[in-house]
């Protein structure tokens, strides 16, 4: 084994606390580059590849002959050879901290070409857009995974969850995505890579861009604490703005759910009510007011919600459903939210949600006691049941009191309605667990909700296997108006 002298240029001094001359041992050019690296890796990460070869810009001399033209890294060292690095240099000051860390980088990590990460990705690789929203606003590769790099740490395991998976990281201009793929190989993925030139040259080199969708600034400042969040982000978001919800009712449990899903963002929101609002409402019909009172509750209902959110479209609706227009008043809607207070309308909801497909997010109150659930037998991960799976038949006219015989307390209709506005907006956004062929049931005076299995009935005339549609049955009304 020889004992050799390498001689570090200037440019990698800051890497070796700023030693000119270091002494190593090796037979050949290579072990004694090992022997280097094995104390200073970042020195060898410059000078090698990571296949192991000379990197094109970098000449490595033994004496006065460059390496290259006598065996390259199997060169034999005599005792007290002198190596000396020489890479290209273009004049200058010594490089600022800002320089040397660019350049620890670029050393250390490895870079692709924008085509190359083109081809990558039209094989399943990840290809992450760490750039500001506005520059997104721009342009982005089609698939990428625009994560931003202030929220690339708290999001990237949703879009990249196996830690062995390559992940390609692009900003700008090639900068930017070396320090996000420094912070992704902290977070331990094994296989990162930046995206030399950035978007500037994907695009100048003719690839596939797109100009995606994203929140302008009143929005983004609007659902910041949506954003913020890994399970809903911008592109959950952006699907709630996309989102038609129908809301059955604009009363007690209607008002809490459209005040919430208005507020939450949902693009449309419809509302279905033939009745006015009167005083007696007020104690619990939240989206109305005294002001409003002798006005049709779907136009009341369109002042509040515009007023908490304009971006918001209300489509009012001042009809009684029957079994003539509810297929028309539902088609078109991707929840409904059945805030009635009568079987007839309960019961032909179901109907038609079952025939059109839809889910239909439940609720009940009386007096002290509510009760909510999700039926949706059309979704094929759950098989859950339908309402009429659970009752077949309405009840007699004297177990159903309506509201105005039977009373209810007046901030119950808020915790139900509550809760199905957070089964509206899991359902959009396809997160968590919905309470298909389940029931929440909540007792106020216990403070207890108990969770209840609901099962599907397999021979129901409406949802059960190879049911054929029967129509749409009549019943009496057996609680009159049109919201709870």
């Amino acid at each position: 084994m020889s004992r050799v002298i390498v001689r570090i240029p200037m440019p990698l001094r800051s890497l070796t606390a700023g030693a000119e001359e270091l002494a190593v041992e090796g037979a050949t050019v290579g072990k004694a580059l090992a022997c280097l690296g094995a104390t200073y890796p970042d020195v060898l990460a410059r000078i090698l590849t990571p296949e192991g070869q000379i990197r094109s810009f970098v000449n490595i001399y033994l004496g006065q002959e460059n390496v290259h033209a006598i065996e390259g890294l199997d060169t034999a060292l005599p005792e007290g050879s002198v190596l000396s690095i020489i890479p290209a240099v273009a004049g200058g000051s010594e490089p600022k901290a800002k320089e040397r860390r660019l350049l620890d980088l670029r050393g250390r990590i490895d870079q692709i070409t924008p085509a190359e990460a083109f081809a990558l990705q039209q094989r399943g690789v990840a290809l992450i857009d760490v750039r500001e929203q506005d520059e997104i606003a721009q342009g982005s590769p089609p698939g990428a995974h625009r994560l931003g790099r202030g929220f690339l740490e708290l999001r990237i395991e949703e879009a990249a969850p196996d830690l062995e998976h390559p992940l390609l990281v692009m900003c700008n201009g090639g900068v930017r995505s070396l320090f996000a793929a420094e912070d992704l190989i902290r977070l331990g993925y094994r296989d990162v890579r930046s995206v030399s030139g950035g978007f500037t040259r994907w695009r100048n080199e003719g690839l596939p861009v797109e100009a995606p969708r994203s929140l302008d600034h009143d929005a983004r400042e609007r659902y910041s604490r949506h954003i913020m969040m890994p399970e809903v982000g911008e592109a959950g978001q952006l699907k709630l703005l996309s989102s038609k919800v129908l809301l059955i009712g604009a009363g007690g449990l209607g008002s809490p759910a459209a005040l919430y899903l208005a507020a939450a963002g949902i693009g449309t929101l419809g509302i279905v009510d033939h009745d006015v609002v009167d005083r007696s409402n007020l104690q619990r019909q939240i989206l109305h007011t005294d002001a409003r009172v002798g006005t049709l509750k779907v136009d009341s209902a369109r002042a509040a919600l515009t007023a908490l959110n304009p971006a918001v479209t209300v489509q009012p609706q001042a009809r009684r459903l029957d079994r003539h227009n509810v297929e028309e008043t539902l088609n078109g809607y991707d929840v409904v939210v059945d805030g009635s207070d009568n079987f007839a309308t309960r019961y032909l909801i179901n109907d038609a949600c079952v025939k059109l497909g839809l889910p239909n997010v439940h609720g009940a109150v009386f007096r002290f006691e509510g009760q909510v659930s999700v039926f949706w037998p059309a979704d094929a991960r759950f098989q859950g049941p339908c309402y009429r799976c659970v009752y077949p038949e309405p009840p007699p006219p004297e177990l159903a009191p309506s509201c105005a015989e039977a009373g209810v307390l007046g901030v119950l209709p808020g915790v139900v309605g509550l809760l199905q506005a957070v089964e509206t907006v899991k359902l959009l956004l396809g997160i968590g667990m919905p309470l298909i062929g389940r029931m929440l049931y909540y007792e106020a005076l216990a403070a207890r909700f108990s969770e209840l299995k609901l099962s599907r009935d397999r021979n129901c005339r409406y949802c059960g296997e190879g049911a054929a549609f029967p129509g749409y049955a009549d019943y009496e009304e057996l609680c009159h108006g049109a919201s709870a």
